[in-house]
């Protein structure tokens, strides 16, 4: 349809919005992709698939989950920010991309904030402190102890800039020093603790459970409110001495910025009706973690405030910035 150049601007932004509600009527009439920055069998990989396997269902077309791993999610992020904000992309991301590296690498190929559109919160996963199936530290105590008796003498892995954040601010609010080895994945910094080549990491509980339940590794605190079925023997964090402390790590969705927004209404209903529902909450409980839904704006607030609790980490702890 040809719009007359000499229409009013009201009436011109009138007609185009009715364009956009009538086309997202209808939307999706095509195949959505999700992109995923980690490989099949992550904890981002099967949380896509239960979106992806769900909205399929409602909407009549095919939601099909695209993995790109690598380069510290450079190369996700990039294709979202890259592809037309137009509905039929959607990122499914952690932490780390959306958060963590933002505050730890001095430039990065995407802008977290005005590239995206948040589209839903998702889940969270509360991360376990564990050490050697040998370790001599038997509580999170014992460990701060020695930590506190020889500075810098152990070491400990962090396999995602997101999990060396919460150990720098476990470390912080115990006033205690140890050193970073830096690892490309999580699986390389677990398979090195159970190898005993470092004293301790953290990671979310669905990466450690095999290796607790293989009895090659301890858990020695869950950074979560309360305790976990998983692990119920094991204290909190905050009941083992450092009060009020939690970590979680935690999957949303967005969108491509500027998609247009009955596009964005549509979706993000479609995904709440879902987290809300019993489906959910059974699916993610069996992950370890809880569903921790959140609309597109309160989950736009929650992002800033985590980038911003991430700098201040990062700089409290003096974590040298990464190229």
């Amino acid at each position: 349809m040809t719009i007359p150049r000499f229409l009013p601007r009201w009436l011109l932004a009138l007609l185009l919005g009715c364009a956009a509600t009538l086309a997202a009527a209808d939307y999706p009439d095509k195949p959505v992709k999700l992109i995923v920055s980690l490989p099949p069998g992550s904890g981002a990989d099967t949380t896509a698939r239960f979106l992806a396997r769900h909205l399929s269902e409602k909407f009549g077309q095919p939601f099909l989950v695209d993995n790109r791993p690598g380069a510290d999610s450079f190369i996700a992020a990039r294709a979202v920010a890259a592809s037309p904000p137009d509905g039929y992309t959607l990122f499914v991301a952690s932490n780390s991309p959306m958060v963590t590296n933002v505050a730890v690498f001095r430039q990065l190929p995407y802008d977290a904030v005005k590239d995206f559109q948040p589209l839903a919160r998702i889940a969270r996963f509360p991360m376990v402190l564990v050490v050697p199936a040998n370790s001599p530290f038997k509580t999170l105590q014992d460990l701060v102890a020695a930590a506190r008796q020889a500075p810098g003498k152990l070491n400990f892995g962090s396999g995602t800039a997101t999990y060396r954040v919460a150990l720098e601010l476990l470390h912080e609010r115990n006033q205690i020093k140890a050193t970073a080895v830096p690892y490309k994945g999580t699986s390389a910094a677990m398979t090195d603790l159970a190898g005993g080549n470092i004293d301790y990491t953290m990671a979310e509980v669905s990466a450690v459970m095999p290796l607790v339940r293989g009895g090659r590794v301890r858990a020695l605190a869950v950074a979560a409110g309360e305790r976990i079925k998983e692990l119920p023997e094991v204290p909190t964090v905050s009941e083992s001495g450092t009060a009020g402390y939690e970590s979680y790590a935690w999957t949303g969705v967005f969108f491509p910025a500027n998609v247009p927004p009955p596009v964005l209404t549509r979706m993000s209903q479609a995904i709440k009706e879902l987290m809300e529902g019993d489906d959910a909450k059974a699916f993610i409980a069996a992950q370890g973690g809880t569903v921790f839904y959140g609309a597109p704006q309160p989950f736009a607030e929650f992002q800033r405030a985590e980038i911003e609790r991430a700098r201040r980490v990062v700089r409290s702890a003096n974590i040298g910035y990464e190229d």
